[in-house]
């Protein structure tokens, strides 16, 4: 099955299950990753995850980290609930594969979701500012494992929603050829001066 990877051996540890990955290559941080503690910048003005412009936007803000680590935050508002008062789950898949994607300004590798699973572990009420704390657990040819874990109005706040994904390495040309050619000024400073680099 695509983008699911090979397991070794699995235990439980409460009512989760972790899961070990045999990885055939190491990733690590690219050399000119944003520094640990800096904001990760929007790649995309009207991006309906971190897109500062997009009116009914999510406006995750993304941090990078320490290694192959970033921190996220998105505060749930009216526009992002499904049953009254709560939350829209695809909404808040969307907010972990935001962040999830910020993983790959560190790695300096276009890549796009493969696949991506969340576990709801208890609702999320609109007002709540979840914290989502990402890492790469690594990779497997052009297939990247990460993972994530979102927290309820605090860092150390109770667990609401855990995901894991796999994202697969695209050359640059991906994006123009499957997307539409975009001015300078709807993508972000960092993501304009990529594409100065990667044409």
């Amino acid at each position: 099955m695509f983008g699911l990877p090979r397991i070794a051996d699995s235990e439980r540890v409460g009512s989760s299950i972790v899961i070990e990955r045999h990885l055939d290559g190491a990733i690590g941080r690219h050399p000119d990753a944003p520094a640990p503690g800096s904001t990760i910048a929007s790649h995309y003005r009207m991006c309906v995850g971190c897109g500062p412009d997009h009116p009914t936007g999510l406006h995750v803000t993304v941090t990078a980290g320490e290694g192959l680590t970033v921190s996220g935050r998105f505060t749930v508002t009216d526009d992002h609930q499904g049953a009254p008062g709560l939350a829209h789950g695809g909404m808040l898949s969307l907010a972990f594969d935001e962040v999830l994607g910020s993983l790959i300004w560190l790695i300096g590798k276009p890549a796009v979701t493969g696949h991506l699973e969340t576990s709801y572990r208890r609702p999320v009420p609109v007002g709540t500012t979840l914290f989502i704390d990402a890492a790469v657990d690594g990779a497997e040819g052009r297939k990247i494992f990460m993972s994530a874990t979102g927290r309820e109005n605090a860092a150390d706040g109770p667990v609401s929603v855990t995901a894991s994904a796999v994202f697969v390495v695209v050359p640059p040309t991906h994006f123009i050829e499957h997307g539409r050619a975009v001015e300078p000024s709807e993508l972000s400073e960092a993501a304009a001066k990529v594409a100065e680099v990667n044409p």
